[in-house]
């Protein structure tokens, strides 16, 4: 019996944005235009948005319905759901796997801390590229700097959660996801009244066929899936906040074309500027922390531009903190929501430690590789190529073939020729799309 106690969205609307931010973080702001800029533009955002709305989009319906429907935790969801069974151990996976991402994402948080305060504090500057790619080295290099802005980025991250629901993860995702469209808006203003930027606008909109093949696509499958936030337990944990009284199609589909937006208006951001002022898009991971700097440092108001830039980037990064906080949070409180505030600083002062190797992994600790990656990489590889896809996996395959029919048929309220279109993805081809994916990530 859920507890009439039970934390829960005030609003659909707050459910939305809160679901929204943890989607988006740093795969649609960091990771999204970099590999746009590695797989040729258009032809890629064209596949990004068909994977989204055709894969992506039924598996995080599969995840809301089972969050909705149980009002419980990743891990009691499917106790109550499945009792007696060993589905419940696909939630724990989910927990494990989201406290790894975090362990590591707190660091990338640090990272955005540190180029905020430079930022703020009119430190950026250089005007060349490899000026800021020796800042960023010696950023991540530096074991005192990087820990310590790992620890500010998770004491905000904790402190946001601990405040439960209501007070918390709803109120901060209000006024952080506004915020990301309103200054993303006028950043893409500014961005594509540069002499050249409409080059920029033809690399993402105009096709090259040229990179219509396989890994393009796979590429693109790739980022849909992850970048919607499904295979931790994320958005069951968010949907079982969800009053039953809310419809949980809409909800999806809200958060699927906010989270193509944001990534679209990144790219807008990001690459007409780069054409405009003559370097190359296919810079990969460094695009944010070592080109855009060394960008905005050409453009007029370059220097408040980039304050606006990195506090975007850092809200961002914190809605997709605050969810995979949540996750491992929600399992331990239960319902027992006076104990929520020890075990959110407990639980995340935990993950903080776990993420002190990764901090450490690109300057002392260097030296030190697992299956010849550093710490960080080898945290970030087995969570996203085994442990989010064998999560999405189990939660699709559990909804697909351990709900009957006319359950899902209730949560889901689509219409006939919908529901079964629904229901062919998650039985049949995301299955497939899933395991492709993985094996691909894993041998390519």
């Amino acid at each position: 019996m859920v507890s009439s106690n039970r934390d829960q969205f005030t609003s659909k609307i707050g459910f939305i944005l809160a679901a929204a931010g943890s989607a988006i973080g740093l795969g649609a702001i960091w990771k999204f235009p970099y590999t746009v800029g590695t797989n040729g533009g258009s032809v890629f955002i064209l596949l990004f948005i068909l994977c989204t709305l055709l894969i992506g989009l039924p598996i995080l319906m599969s995840e809301f319905l089972i969050g909705r429907r149980s009002q419980a935790d990743a891990v009691s969801a499917f106790k109550k759901e499945a009792p007696g069974k060993p589905w419940f151990l696909a939630g724990w996976l989910g927990v494990i796997v989201s406290a790894l991402i975090l362990s590591f994402y707190g660091v990338v948080g640090g990272w955005i801390l540190s180029y905020l305060f430079r930022a703020v504090t009119f430190q950026l500057n250089g005007g060349s590229e490899e000026h800021y790619g020796e800042l960023f080295s010696s950023l991540i290099a530096n074991p005192w700097e990087v820990i310590f802005a790992q620890a500010m980025f998770m004491f905000i991250t904790i402190f946001i959660v601990q405040s439960g629901i209501k007070g918390g993860i709803e109120r901060a995702g209000k006024w952080m996801m506004p915020a990301l469209f309103i200054f993303f808006i006028l950043l893409a203003i500014r961005s594509l009244t540069l002499d050249g930027a409409m080059e920029g606008v033809k690399f993402m909109f105009v096709p090259d066929w040229s990179y219509l093949n396989m890994e393009t696509l796979l590429n693109a499958l790739g980022l849909a899936f992850f970048s919607l936030s499904v295979g931790v337990g994320a958005m069951i944990t968010y949907a079982s906040y969800l009053p039953k009284t809310e419809t949980i199609t809409s909800s999806a589909f809200n958060v699927a074309w906010m989270n193509i937006a944001i990534s679209i208006l990144a790219g807008l951001v990001i690459f007409p500027a780069v054409f405009a002022l003559g370097y190359s898009p296919a810079q990969g991971p460094g695009l944010v922390f070592i080109i855009l700097p060394a960008v905005f440092e050409q453009i007029p108001m370059g220097s408040v531009l980039i304050i606006i830039f990195f506090i975007l980037l850092l809200f961002a990064t914190l809605t997709s903190s605050i969810s995979l906080l949540e996750i491992t949070v929600s399992v331990f409180v239960k319902d027992n929501y006076e104990k929520r505030r020890s075990r959110a600083w407990i639980v995340g002062l935990v993950i903080f430690l776990a993420g002190i190797p990764s901090a450490l992994s690109f300057g002392v600790w260097s030296n030190i590789f697992i299956m010849d990656k550093s710490i960080f990489d080898f945290i970030d590889y087995i969570t996203a190529n085994v442990g989010m896809p064998i999560g999405a996996l189990a939660f699709s395959l559990f909804v697909a073939y351990y709900y009957k029919t006319n359950v899902t048929k209730a949560e889901l309220n689509l219409p006939n020729a919908g529901y079964w279109l629904w229901r062919t993805i998650v039985c049949v081809i995301a299955p497939i799309a899933i395991i492709t994916i993985s094996l691909y990530n894993l041998f390519a």
